[in-house]
């Protein structure tokens, strides 16, 4: 596959994909050669702005200091090179000689750098919306992941618990409308037949953890 068609995304100025993927080992060897750490900066700063809108409005129920952390989980050179290896970004990548010897294929900075570049090559090329939407297909699972994981706002663990010392057990429904890019699902949940919260989210797990902080509103 091509990289526009692992990205979902053809460019029309093939320059700014080419600096995207050139690394500054090059232009040590080769003068004039333009690398790709100014898109690298843009890059970064896009995809701030795109992970911070989705999760301020997929996520209602999460403080300003825990967007934060959420953020900066999802925007962290682990999770950048996370999502290069797993598109193949490093075969796409214009590297110094020496830099191949030594391994930059799979080196995590350079390829966190690199999809930051990409990041920003695409907001230039083709605008917001549209490197909204790549990242998004990119990311996703990613966000929401960080976003419910365990020991930050479980919520759903924390109602169990709670429940627990009563000798009680939620039960959760989900059900889900809308096509399955822009699907919304509602989970309710049930102690003893009784319902106890609800909520809607992106996602089965996160309309879940809504419908448990609700709950948890509710015993209070």
């Amino acid at each position: 596959m091509t990289l526009g068609e692992i990205l979902g995304y053809e460019f029309s100025d093939r320059a700014l994909v080419e600096m995207a993927l050139t690394h500054r080992s090059v232009g040590a060897h080769s003068p004039g050669t333009s690398d790709n750490e100014r898109l690298e900066f843009l890059g970064d700063a896009v995809l701030q702005l795109a992970v911070t809108e989705k999760i301020y409005n997929d996520y209602p129920g999460l403080a300003e200091g825990e967007l934060a952390k959420v953020r900066a989980a999802v925007v962290s050179g682990e999770s950048l090179s996370q999502v290069a290896n797993r598109v193949g970004l490093g075969r796409f990548l214009n590297l110094s000689a020496s830099e191949e010897r030594s391994g930059g294929r799979t080196k995590d900075s350079i390829l966190a750098n690199a999809m930051e570049a990409i990041i920003g090559a695409v907001y230039l090329d083709g605008g917001l919306e549209v490197v909204t939407g790549m990242i998004y297909r990119l990311w996703g699972s990613t966000i929401d992941d960080k976003a419910e994981s365990p020991g930050r706002l479980d919520f759903k663990t924390r109602l169990q618990e709670v429940l627990a010392t009563q000798g009680k057990r939620p039960s959760y429904e989900v059900s889900g409308v809308g096509p399955d890019h822009d699907r919304i699902f509602t989970a309710t949940v049930f102690v003893d037949g009784t319902v106890l919260g609800s909520g809607q989210g992106p996602s089965k797990k996160a309309s879940e953890q809504i419908a448990a902080q609700q709950a948890l509103e509710t015993l209070k």
